[in-house]
């Protein structure tokens, strides 16, 4: 078992106080967005034995299990983070895996640049994601009911928005939700930011089912994607909540504390709210337009205390222990590679004691018991 060292990525979204008042440190006064823990190249955790990629080069078949392995390859196939959102994230979406593999081919095909600003496939695989609130957590999550979306421009009171209200009000939902979101990419960039700036300011002018809409204009002034995220669900999650995002899902997280857990990718396709590049054609190829609820996930408990954030991804399982004072050992021991996160009180893993923020993994069939008092989410792979 290994204490992990994580590096925190300072995004420019992140929030400037909820991961240091997690770990329990000073706050630098620049914004800390992501803690990663795990194996990814870009930051993997370190150990005493090296860093994590390298502890799972050395040997993937004794640190992940031979089923990890025969499954997903000699890799950890997920990525385990704090997320801490103080502005809105970019409204984005990921490929499924043939699409990502194919979007992948093509580029390295083409000889596009792996670090081109332009490029959109960093590598040739999926990404379903799960977010768990911590705290109270704002985000957009998957296609409103056109008719439900018409009604909120409506309300509005902005000339320019009639057209994309009598298109969700006429058009069967699919195509409406289609033909909405590429007019609001591909109009006239001068006349799209005025149409922003109008919104903005109505947005803020009205408040309630309006407000999250503001915020965002206010972190965005005149971009796109400010009526792109009005055509999604607004979700609040509350603490042990959690969304799943899988392919082709429209996303963006916009305020809070969580715990996020992904399959091993870079694939990210951008809607708006964002300097970087966004691809439209390549976008509408990738969404799935359709309208539905967002699906708000609450854990299911086990006769043995774990809590299972039941999602229909394999590179991932996340659980949680809620563990009272007096209840003794837990043997969480299994055949697959895990990464054990402690988010309150004091958990003690093998000879680990674990405070708020901090993490270990723990080799495939390698003993793992813990005690204590607090929260400790388990980061495992379904085989």
């Amino acid at each position: 078992m290994d204490r992990l060292d994580n590096t925190v990525r300072p995004y420019a979204w992140g929030s400037t106080t909820a991961i240091p008042t997690l770990l329990g440190t000073e706050p630098t006064g620049e914004p800390q967005a992501e803690m990663w823990m795990g194996a990814h190249p870009g930051a993997p955790s370190r150990t005493g034995r090296g860093t994590l990629a390298e502890v799972v080069d050395t040997d993937p078949e004794k640190e992940l299990g031979a089923a990890s392995v025969a499954r997903f390859g000699p890799r950890l196939p997920f990525l385990l983070k704090l997320l801490a959102a103080g502005a809105p994230l970019s409204l984005q979406v990921h490929p499924d895996l043939a699409q990502a593999r194919q979007g992948y081919e093509d580029e390295e095909r083409r000889g596009v640049p792996l670090d081109a600003p332009h490029r959109n496939y960093k590598d040739a695989n999926h990404k379903p994601e799960l977010i768990c609130a911590l705290t109270e957590f704002d985000g957009l999550c998957g296609f409103r009911p056109p008719a439900e979306t018409a009604d909120l421009l409506d309300g509005l009171g902005i000339a320019s928005l009639k057209p994309y209200v009598d298109l969700l009000r006429a058009h069967p939902e699919d195509a409406a939700l289609r033909e909405v979101l590429t007019a609001i990419l591909t109009a006239d960039p001068e006349e799209m930011s005025h149409t922003a700036t109008e919104t903005a300011a109505a947005c803020d002018r009205l408040g309630s089912a309006y407000a999250p809409y503001a915020d965002i204009a206010h972190h965005y002034p005149g971009d796109p994607g400010v009526l792109a995220a009005m055509l999604l669900n607004h979700v609040r999650l509350q603490p042990g909540e959690a969304l799943y995002l899988g392919a082709g899902i429209p996303h963006a997280y916009l305020n809070g504390l969580g715990v996020e857990i992904m399959a091993n990718s870079d694939n990210v396709l951008r809607c708006g709210l964002t300097p970087k590049h966004v691809d439209v054609p390549e976008l509408l190829r990738i969404v799935r337009f359709e309208a539905g609820d967002p699906g708000v996930l609450r854990p299911e408990a086990s006769p043995d205390g774990e809590e299972v954030y039941d999602t229909p991804t394999d590179e991932f399982r996340l659980s949680r222990y809620v563990l009272p004072e007096g209840v003794g050992v837990h043997d969480l021991t299994l055949p697959t590679p895990q990464i054990l996160l402690c988010t309150a009180g004091t958990v003690r893993a093998g000879e680990h004691g674990l405070a708020p923020g901090r993490s270990v993994f723990v080799p495939a069939n390698e003993k793992a018991e813990v005690s204590g008092t607090g929260t400790l989410f388990r980061a495992t792979v379904r085989v």
